[in-house]
């Protein structure tokens, strides 16, 4: 039923006793709800899942940085850490949260409840760390997470998803749920690999849908652009052979000592050093994200 037909419905339903200021009064308050809802409809984050086939190849600290350059391009991220049981971006971030997921699923707090400012008024959701609970939990249980993802859509403009790494099924249903998939790699020939055995049991989960798939390589720890490119090269060659998933190339983040002095500081290095080459790198990946120049500036 569209705004027009509510409206005659409305007039339909007034009793003939009421006056005209009283319908008309109705009327205001029936377009006022309708402009309401579409807005709520309108406000949906576009979802970005960063991952990883194998652990230590700076996945968090890729989508903590790149919280911190969408956030200084105007947009409202939060950071959903599923890394369950394991999570890492509130010893990155510094901060240390009351609540986290195992409180969403097991005492029944929601999920902005458990909301915690980082940085620069990022918001983030613990995954809890050494919570036996959470990565154990049951297929249901990672069902209803997914889910409670829509209230965190409503709050911002870019929710960012950090899962754990490998090819669990939790890891599954938070790739098979997003618009974007970052896949972030390193040059060791074991990264490579467990990041085809993501890709390759990605595949098959998405099944039919697996060329609707958004997945884009983001190059960690490498020497410099051609280093990335052949790397990006190398796994794509053998993902159009073998899989009917469509890997694109985002950007890379070159070795930075830095990135290591920020982490031990506990402060991300696009606010520790934001001239570095590290922070930088990242600072376009995200431009590319937003489909902007490096240069671009834009007012929220």
């Amino acid at each position: 039923m569209d705004q027009a037909e509510r409206l005659r419905s409305i007039v339909k339903q007034k009793s003939e006793n009421e006056t005209e200021e009283q319908i008309i009064d109705s009327i205001v308050k029936a377009v006022e709800n309708t402009e309401n809802q579409v807005k709520k409809e309108e406000k949906k984050a576009k979802v970005i899942t960063v991952t990883s086939g194998k652990g230590g190849v700076g996945k968090s600290s890729v989508s903590i940085n790149l919280a911190i350059q969408l956030k200084k391009r105007g947009r409202e991220v939060i950071i959903f850490d599923a890394d369950f049981g394991l999570a890492n971006i509130e010893v990155m971030f510094g901060a240390v949260p009351k609540y986290n997921l195992s409180d969403v699923v097991f005492r029944g707090k929601s999920i902005r409840e458990v909301i915690v400012s980082g940085p620069m008024d990022i918001g983030f959701v613990s995954g809890g760390s050494g919570i036996n609970g959470l990565g154990n939990m049951t297929r249901d249980q990672v069902m209803f997470l997914v889910e409670k993802l829509e209230e965190l859509e409503s709050m911002a403009d870019i929710l960012i998803i950090d899962t754990g790494a490998g090819i669990s099924d939790s890891v599954m249903e938070f790739l098979l749920s997003s618009q974007d998939i970052l896949l972030v790699t390193t040059p060791e020939p074991t990264s490579i690999t467990d990041s085809y055995a993501l890709l390759k049991t990605l595949n098959a989960r998405a099944e039919d849908n697996a060329k609707n798939l958004s997945v884009k390589l983001v190059a960690n720890r490498v020497a410099d652009e051609a280093e990335a490119s052949n790397l990006y090269y190398k796994l794509n060659g053998v993902i159009n052979r073998f899989l009917d998933l469509k890997l694109e190339y985002l950007g890379m983040v070159p070795w930075d000592q830095n990135m290591s002095k920020s982490v031990m500081q506990q402060k991300p290095i696009s606010i520790a050093y934001p001239s570095s080459a590290g922070a930088l790198a990242v600072e376009k990946i995200a431009a590319e994200l937003l489909g902007q120049k490096m240069e671009e500036t834009e007012e929220k």
